[in-house]
Protein backbone atom coordinates (compact mmCIF):
# COMPACT_ATOMS: atom_id res chain seq x y z
CA UNK A 1 0.00 0.00 0.00
CA UNK A 2 1.08 3.57 -0.44
CA UNK A 3 2.45 5.01 2.77
CA UNK A 4 -0.07 7.86 2.80
CA UNK A 5 -3.07 5.55 2.42
CA UNK A 6 -1.59 3.16 4.98
CA UNK A 7 -1.34 6.02 7.47
CA UNK A 8 -4.85 7.27 6.73
CA UNK A 9 -6.40 3.84 7.32
CA UNK A 10 -4.30 3.27 10.43
CA UNK A 11 -5.15 6.64 11.92
CA UNK A 12 -8.85 6.29 11.11
CA UNK A 13 -9.15 2.97 12.92
CA UNK A 14 -6.75 3.88 15.73
CA UNK A 15 -9.01 6.83 16.48
CA UNK A 16 -12.45 5.29 15.95
CA UNK A 17 -12.21 1.69 17.15
CA UNK A 18 -12.46 2.48 20.86
CA UNK A 19 -15.65 4.48 20.36
CA UNK A 20 -17.14 1.82 18.09
CA UNK A 21 -16.51 -0.91 20.67
CA UNK A 22 -17.88 1.18 23.50
CA UNK A 23 -21.07 2.05 21.66
CA UNK A 24 -21.66 -0.77 19.17
CA UNK A 25 -19.56 -3.72 20.40
CA UNK A 26 -16.85 -5.95 19.00
CA UNK A 27 -18.26 -6.57 15.51
CA UNK A 28 -17.21 -3.77 13.16
CA UNK A 29 -19.36 -4.73 10.19
CA UNK A 30 -22.91 -4.69 8.81
CA UNK A 31 -25.79 -6.66 10.25
CA UNK A 32 -28.12 -9.07 8.43
CA UNK A 33 -31.83 -8.23 8.45
CA UNK A 34 -33.21 -11.03 6.28
CA UNK A 35 -33.15 -11.37 2.47
CA UNK A 36 -35.62 -8.49 2.10
CA UNK A 37 -34.03 -6.40 4.86
CA UNK A 38 -37.29 -6.26 6.80
CA UNK A 39 -36.57 -8.30 9.95
CA UNK A 40 -36.40 -6.37 13.20
CA UNK A 41 -33.33 -7.38 15.19
CA UNK A 42 -31.09 -6.16 17.97
CA UNK A 43 -28.04 -4.74 16.22
CA UNK A 44 -25.42 -7.10 17.66
CA UNK A 45 -27.58 -10.12 16.87
CA UNK A 46 -27.91 -8.88 13.30
CA UNK A 47 -24.10 -8.72 13.06
CA UNK A 48 -23.70 -12.26 14.39
CA UNK A 49 -26.42 -13.41 11.99
CA UNK A 50 -24.41 -11.91 9.12
CA UNK A 51 -21.42 -14.11 10.02
CA UNK A 52 -23.61 -17.19 10.22
CA UNK A 53 -25.42 -16.44 6.97
CA UNK A 54 -22.11 -15.89 5.17
CA UNK A 55 -20.80 -19.24 6.39
CA UNK A 56 -23.96 -20.96 5.18
CA UNK A 57 -23.84 -19.16 1.83
CA UNK A 58 -20.18 -20.09 1.29
CA UNK A 59 -20.77 -23.70 2.45
CA UNK A 60 -18.17 -23.40 5.22
CA UNK A 61 -19.06 -25.91 7.94
CA UNK A 62 -15.60 -26.45 9.43
CA UNK A 63 -12.14 -24.92 9.39
CA UNK A 64 -8.90 -25.40 11.28
CA UNK A 65 -6.62 -22.55 10.16
CA UNK A 66 -8.28 -19.22 9.39
CA UNK A 67 -6.90 -15.88 8.23
CA UNK A 68 -9.11 -12.88 9.03
CA UNK A 69 -8.05 -10.05 6.70
CA UNK A 70 -9.04 -6.75 8.27
CA UNK A 71 -9.84 -8.26 11.65
CA UNK A 72 -10.82 -5.09 13.50
CA UNK A 73 -10.78 -5.75 17.24
CA UNK A 74 -11.22 -9.47 16.70
CA UNK A 75 -15.00 -9.81 16.50
CA UNK A 76 -15.16 -12.30 13.64
CA UNK A 77 -11.81 -13.88 14.49
CA UNK A 78 -12.80 -14.89 18.01
CA UNK A 79 -16.29 -15.93 16.92
CA UNK A 80 -14.84 -18.25 14.26
CA UNK A 81 -12.11 -19.58 16.57
CA UNK A 82 -14.71 -20.60 19.11
CA UNK A 83 -17.27 -21.88 16.59
CA UNK A 84 -14.83 -24.14 14.72
CA UNK A 85 -12.30 -24.78 17.51
CA UNK A 86 -9.87 -23.28 15.01
CA UNK A 87 -6.59 -21.42 15.03
CA UNK A 88 -7.18 -17.89 13.73
CA UNK A 89 -4.76 -15.21 12.64
CA UNK A 90 -6.14 -11.70 12.30
CA UNK A 91 -4.38 -8.86 10.50
CA UNK A 92 -5.07 -5.13 10.54
CA UNK A 93 -3.21 -1.92 9.76
CA UNK A 94 -4.15 -0.51 13.16
CA UNK A 95 -1.88 -1.24 16.15
CA UNK A 96 -4.71 -0.11 18.42
CA UNK A 97 -7.00 -2.74 16.91
CA UNK A 98 -4.38 -5.51 17.02
CA UNK A 99 -3.63 -4.83 20.69
CA UNK A 100 -7.28 -4.69 21.65
CA UNK A 101 -8.04 -7.88 19.73
CA UNK A 102 -5.23 -9.64 21.62
CA UNK A 103 -6.65 -8.38 24.92
CA UNK A 104 -10.09 -9.66 24.00
CA UNK A 105 -8.65 -13.05 23.02
CA UNK A 106 -7.03 -13.34 26.45
CA UNK A 107 -10.26 -12.37 28.20
CA UNK A 108 -12.10 -15.03 26.20
CA UNK A 109 -9.47 -17.67 26.98
CA UNK A 110 -8.58 -17.97 23.30
CA UNK A 111 -5.07 -16.48 23.38
CA UNK A 112 -3.47 -19.80 22.35
CA UNK A 113 -5.68 -20.08 19.27
CA UNK A 114 -6.05 -16.45 18.18
CA UNK A 115 -3.12 -14.32 17.07
CA UNK A 116 -3.34 -10.70 15.92
CA UNK A 117 -0.75 -8.59 14.15
CA UNK A 118 -0.23 -5.48 12.09
CA UNK A 119 0.28 -6.51 8.47
CA UNK A 120 -0.35 -5.37 4.90
CA UNK A 121 -2.91 -7.52 3.07
CA UNK A 122 -1.11 -6.83 -0.23
CA UNK A 123 2.08 -8.39 1.15
CA UNK A 124 0.91 -11.07 3.56
CA UNK A 125 3.69 -12.30 5.88
CA UNK A 126 2.63 -15.93 5.57
CA UNK A 127 3.85 -18.91 3.58
CA UNK A 128 2.01 -20.31 0.59
CA UNK A 129 -0.76 -22.82 1.41
CA UNK A 130 -1.12 -21.75 5.06
CA UNK A 131 -4.89 -21.40 5.64
CA UNK A 132 -7.99 -23.39 4.77
CA UNK A 133 -10.22 -20.32 5.09
CA UNK A 134 -9.43 -16.71 4.22
CA UNK A 135 -12.14 -14.49 5.69
CA UNK A 136 -12.42 -10.89 4.53
CA UNK A 137 -15.43 -9.04 5.92
CA UNK A 138 -15.53 -5.43 4.72
CA UNK A 139 -11.83 -4.90 4.12
CA UNK A 140 -11.54 -5.23 0.32
CA UNK A 141 -12.76 -1.66 -0.12
CA UNK A 142 -9.56 -0.44 1.57
CA UNK A 143 -7.26 -2.24 -0.87
CA UNK A 144 -5.56 0.04 -3.42
CA UNK A 145 -4.82 -2.94 -5.68
CA UNK A 146 -7.74 -5.36 -5.84
CA UNK A 147 -5.89 -7.82 -8.09
CA UNK A 148 -2.90 -8.01 -5.75
CA UNK A 149 -5.24 -8.45 -2.80
CA UNK A 150 -6.96 -11.47 -4.32
CA UNK A 151 -3.60 -12.83 -5.50
CA UNK A 152 -2.34 -12.82 -1.94
CA UNK A 153 -5.53 -14.44 -0.65
CA UNK A 154 -5.13 -17.17 -3.28
CA UNK A 155 -1.44 -17.67 -2.49
CA UNK A 156 -1.89 -18.29 1.24
CA UNK A 157 -4.88 -20.60 0.79
CA UNK A 158 -4.29 -24.32 1.03
CA UNK A 159 -5.37 -26.34 -2.02
CA UNK A 160 -9.11 -26.79 -1.64
CA UNK A 161 -9.29 -23.89 0.78
CA UNK A 162 -12.01 -21.23 0.63
CA UNK A 163 -11.98 -17.47 0.23
CA UNK A 164 -15.05 -15.80 1.74
CA UNK A 165 -15.15 -12.10 0.99
CA UNK A 166 -17.83 -9.47 1.59
CA UNK A 167 -16.99 -5.96 0.51
CA UNK A 168 -18.39 -2.56 -0.43
CA UNK A 169 -18.85 -2.20 -4.18
CA UNK A 170 -20.40 0.29 -6.55
CA UNK A 171 -23.22 -0.70 -8.87
CA UNK A 172 -22.44 -2.90 -11.90
CA UNK A 173 -21.62 -1.01 -15.08
CA UNK A 174 -24.06 -2.81 -17.33
CA UNK A 175 -25.05 -1.77 -20.83
CA UNK A 176 -28.44 -0.61 -19.60
CA UNK A 177 -27.22 1.13 -16.44
CA UNK A 178 -24.23 2.70 -18.14
CA UNK A 179 -21.03 4.09 -16.65
CA UNK A 180 -20.95 6.00 -13.39
CA UNK A 181 -22.34 9.50 -13.73
CA UNK A 182 -20.48 12.59 -12.58
CA UNK A 183 -22.88 12.85 -9.64
CA UNK A 184 -22.21 9.24 -8.64
CA UNK A 185 -18.45 9.71 -8.93
CA UNK A 186 -18.65 12.78 -6.72
CA UNK A 187 -20.67 10.90 -4.11
CA UNK A 188 -18.21 7.99 -4.15
CA UNK A 189 -15.28 10.38 -3.87
CA UNK A 190 -16.77 11.80 -0.67
CA UNK A 191 -17.22 8.31 0.76
CA UNK A 192 -13.61 7.49 -0.15
CA UNK A 193 -12.36 10.62 1.57
CA UNK A 194 -14.29 10.11 4.79
CA UNK A 195 -13.64 6.37 5.21
CA UNK A 196 -10.03 6.21 3.94
CA UNK A 197 -10.82 4.21 0.81
CA UNK A 198 -8.75 4.33 -2.39
CA UNK A 199 -11.69 3.28 -4.59
CA UNK A 200 -14.27 0.51 -4.94
CA UNK A 201 -15.16 -1.62 -7.94
CA UNK A 202 -18.25 -3.55 -8.99
CA UNK A 203 -18.96 -7.14 -8.02
CA UNK A 204 -18.67 -8.41 -11.63
CA UNK A 205 -15.16 -6.92 -11.71
CA UNK A 206 -14.23 -8.88 -8.58
CA UNK A 207 -15.62 -12.01 -10.19
CA UNK A 208 -13.49 -11.47 -13.29
CA UNK A 209 -10.37 -11.03 -11.16
CA UNK A 210 -11.11 -14.27 -9.28
CA UNK A 211 -11.60 -16.14 -12.56
CA UNK A 212 -8.27 -14.86 -13.91
CA UNK A 213 -6.52 -16.00 -10.73
CA UNK A 214 -7.80 -19.58 -11.19
CA UNK A 215 -10.19 -19.66 -8.25
CA UNK A 216 -12.72 -22.46 -8.73
CA UNK A 217 -16.37 -22.79 -7.71
CA UNK A 218 -16.70 -19.01 -7.82
CA UNK A 219 -19.98 -17.58 -6.62
CA UNK A 220 -21.13 -14.02 -6.08
CA UNK A 221 -24.19 -12.41 -4.53
CA UNK A 222 -25.56 -8.94 -3.86
CA UNK A 223 -26.80 -8.65 -0.27
CA UNK A 224 -27.35 -4.90 -0.32
CA UNK A 225 -31.03 -5.16 0.59
CA UNK A 226 -30.31 -7.52 3.48
CA UNK A 227 -27.76 -5.23 5.16
CA UNK A 228 -28.87 -1.69 4.23
CA UNK A 229 -30.99 -1.16 7.40
CA UNK A 230 -27.79 -1.26 9.44
CA UNK A 231 -26.98 2.34 8.57
CA UNK A 232 -30.27 3.62 9.96
CA UNK A 233 -29.59 1.71 13.18
CA UNK A 234 -26.13 3.26 13.52
CA UNK A 235 -27.41 6.75 12.70
CA UNK A 236 -30.18 6.45 15.30
CA UNK A 237 -27.65 5.41 17.95
CA UNK A 238 -25.65 8.62 17.54
CA UNK A 239 -28.46 10.60 19.16
CA UNK A 240 -27.57 9.04 22.51
CA UNK A 241 -26.02 11.82 24.66
CA UNK A 242 -23.20 9.54 25.85
CA UNK A 243 -22.34 8.66 22.26
CA UNK A 244 -22.25 12.33 21.30
CA UNK A 245 -19.86 13.16 24.15
CA UNK A 246 -17.52 10.27 23.34
CA UNK A 247 -17.70 11.11 19.65
CA UNK A 248 -16.51 14.65 20.32
CA UNK A 249 -13.59 13.24 22.31
CA UNK A 250 -12.57 10.75 19.63
CA UNK A 251 -11.05 13.17 17.11
CA UNK A 252 -11.93 14.84 13.84
CA UNK A 253 -11.63 11.78 11.55
CA UNK A 254 -14.16 9.88 13.67
CA UNK A 255 -16.47 12.88 13.82
CA UNK A 256 -16.29 13.18 10.03
CA UNK A 257 -17.17 9.50 9.70
CA UNK A 258 -20.20 9.93 11.96
CA UNK A 259 -21.37 13.06 10.14
CA UNK A 260 -21.15 11.15 6.87
CA UNK A 261 -23.15 8.07 7.84
CA UNK A 262 -25.95 9.37 5.66
CA UNK A 263 -23.72 9.07 2.59
CA UNK A 264 -23.71 5.30 2.92
CA UNK A 265 -27.41 5.11 3.73
CA UNK A 266 -28.22 7.23 0.69
CA UNK A 267 -25.82 5.24 -1.46
CA UNK A 268 -27.71 2.05 -0.69
CA UNK A 269 -31.08 3.70 -1.26
CA UNK A 270 -29.96 5.03 -4.64
CA UNK A 271 -28.49 1.68 -5.73
CA UNK A 272 -25.01 3.15 -6.02
CA UNK A 273 -23.47 1.27 -3.09
CA UNK A 274 -23.62 -2.53 -3.14
CA UNK A 275 -22.72 -5.12 -0.51
CA UNK A 276 -20.98 -7.71 -2.64
CA UNK A 277 -20.14 -11.30 -1.74
CA UNK A 278 -17.58 -13.51 -3.43
CA UNK A 279 -16.42 -16.97 -2.52
CA UNK A 280 -14.21 -19.45 -4.31
CA UNK A 281 -11.79 -22.31 -3.78
CA UNK A 282 -8.13 -22.82 -4.58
Amino acid sequence: MTSTLYQQIQQFYDASSGLWEQVWGEHMHHGYYGPEGNLKKERRQAQIDLIEELLIWASVSSSSHILDVGCGIGGSSLYLAEKFNATVTGITLSPVQANRAAERAKIAGLETRANFQVADALNLPFADDSFDLVWSLESGEHMPNKIKFLQECYRVLKPGGTLMMATWCHRPLTENAGQLTDKERKQLAEIYRVYALPYVISLPEYEAIAENLSFTNIRTADWSTAVAPFWDVVIDSTFNPLVLVNLLLSGWSTIQGALSLGLMRDGYQQGLIKFGLLCGNK
